[in-house]
């Protein structure tokens, strides 16, 4: 299994009653021989080459090849996530990164689509706007303040977007 598209033949063979019970009989044991002699020739030939297509069974020996499952998972690897993709589930923040350079570029992201240019927003609706990134939206308001992403009047009633880039608080 070399190609990214070739587990489609392994998982074809589980669409059939027929081949699907031939590959479990070949898992438990049986040899291929076993496992087709009650077809009719055409039906076992077709079979056959549908197990070996897939590479449940080896071409030559028939010999049923454990090791295609882990063929199959070694050529479908799972992308590993970059930039802010790693601490996202979604749009949901799973976690804060430490780096506050990093932080500062989730920070930034969410400011971005939380706010229009110019727009003020009360404290109620920024929170209902953060709701969709996080369950504690007061840590995450917090940083965007901090990171100057956000500007809150004094009294806490309004927030803005500064526009700017992040900039993260000292200490």
């Amino acid at each position: 299994m070399t190609s990214s598209n070739e587990w489609r033949s392994l998982i074809a063979i589980l669409a059939n009653a027929e081949t699907r019970r031939v590959a479990a009989e070949l898992m438990l044991g049986s040899t291929l021989d076993s496992a087709t002699g009650d077809m009719s020739p055409s039906r076992r030939r077709r079979v056959i080459d549908a197990v070996v297509r897939s590479g449940l069974v080896d071409a030559d020996t028939h010999a049923f090849v454990p090791d295609v499952f882990r063929a199959v998972i070694a050529s479908a690897a799972v992308p590993k996530k970059q930039g802010i993709e790693r601490f996202l589930d979604g749009t949901r923040i799973r976690q804060y990164p430490a780096n506050p350079d990093e932080r500062g570029e989730l920070l930034a992201w969410v400011a971005r689509r939380v706010f229009a240019d110019g727009e003020i927003l009360t404290e109620v609706e920024v929170n209902g706007r953060l709701d969709a990134y996080s369950d504690d939206v007061a840590v995450l308001r917090r940083y965007l303040v901090d990171y100057q992403l956000v500007e809150r009047r004094a009294d806490g009633t309004e927030y803005a977007s500064t526009g700017g880039e992040p900039k993260p608080a000292l200490g």
